[in-house]
């Protein structure tokens, strides 16, 4: 960043300087991922009974809004640039921006297999992507002002970089967003989630379903099944069943099932089981 700045203020490059900024939130990034991941590791409390798994997408989505904040100044600045060109040093551009290159790069590798797993790291991971790209462009730019000298050049260089940002943010702000709203998890549909539950053995209907994430790739489901009026050790062989269909199928492993009896209701199925008693069950 440092480097950039300093390059971008001698060679009058809004391009540099923009990347500059981009790469300060990717320091930030970088410091919000270390601490969410640090914060999602730290066990369960008396107070935070879920423990501090959403620590890290908190900080994801921290991290996409300061990305589109970011853009929003970067668009504005390639705006009055547009319209008071300024001439740039190519050259200078070109071997800051493939040193740039190579240290994103670097640390896209280095976060490569977290990302996969954690929408925290995956978070900082596009920061370091759109700041690599960033850069590809600024090379591209300053070959083109060297061989045209059109200096619009680099303010549109640093337009495309404000998108870029806004379009790699996109993407986490939804998905943090979605987890911190409790909404259906990413990759999981309720239909296919209620139906692989019906089909279960002993289970006659189910209902009042709902699906969330505790973290980024932790998974819970609250539900009510109706079954037989059985004894308790019977629903204990249906309750692992379902237990055993949610991991395998959908990577849902923290369970809350209230089993319902069929011959104690005396009422229809869409009464939910307010008007009789119900057998509670975890996981």
């Amino acid at each position: 960043m440092v480097v950039e700045i300093a390059a971008g203020l001698h060679a009058r490059s809004l391009a540099l300087l923009s990347d500059a900024g981009h790469n300060f939130t990717d320091g930030l990034a970088l410091l919000l991922a270390w601490l969410g991941v640090y914060y999602e590791h730290k066990p369960p409390n008396e107070i935070k009974t879920y423990g501090y798994q959403r620590a890290g997408v908190l900080a994801a989505f921290v991290n996409a809004l300061s990305l589109v904040l970011l853009a929003g100044y970067i668009l504005w600045q390639s705006y009055q640039r547009w319209w008071h060109p300024e001439k740039v040093g190519e050259t200078t551009m070109l071997v800051v921006a493939c040193f740039g290159l190579l240290v994103n790069v670097s640390i896209m590798w280095g976060l490569g297999s977290g990302r996969k797993f954690d929408l925290n790291v995956r978070g900082a991971w596009v920061h370091m992507m759109g700041d690599a790209l960033g850069s590809v462009a600024i090379i591209g730019g300053a070959i083109v002002i060297h061989y045209t000298g059109w200096q619009r050049t680099d303010s549109l260089l640093s337009a495309l970089i404000g998108v870029l940002i806004v379009w790699t943010a996109w993407d986490i702000i939804q998905e943090s967003l979605n987890i911190l709203l409790e909404g259906l998890p990413r990759g999981i549909e309720l239909g296919d989630v209620m139906a692989a539950m019906r089909k279960t053995e002993d289970v006659i209907d189910v209902h009042d379903v709902h699906i969330w994430s505790l973290g980024s790739s932790t998974h819970a489901l609250s539900c009510h099944v109706l079954i037989e009026d059985v004894p308790p050790s019977e629903s204990e062989t249906v309750l692992r069943r379902l237990n055993e269909v949610l991991a395998e199928r959908f990577d849902i492993r923290h369970t809350t099932v209230q089993f319902e009896h069929a011959k104690c209701s005396g009422c229809p199925i869409e009464n939910h089981g307010h008007e009789h008693p119900a057998h509670h069950a975890g996981e």
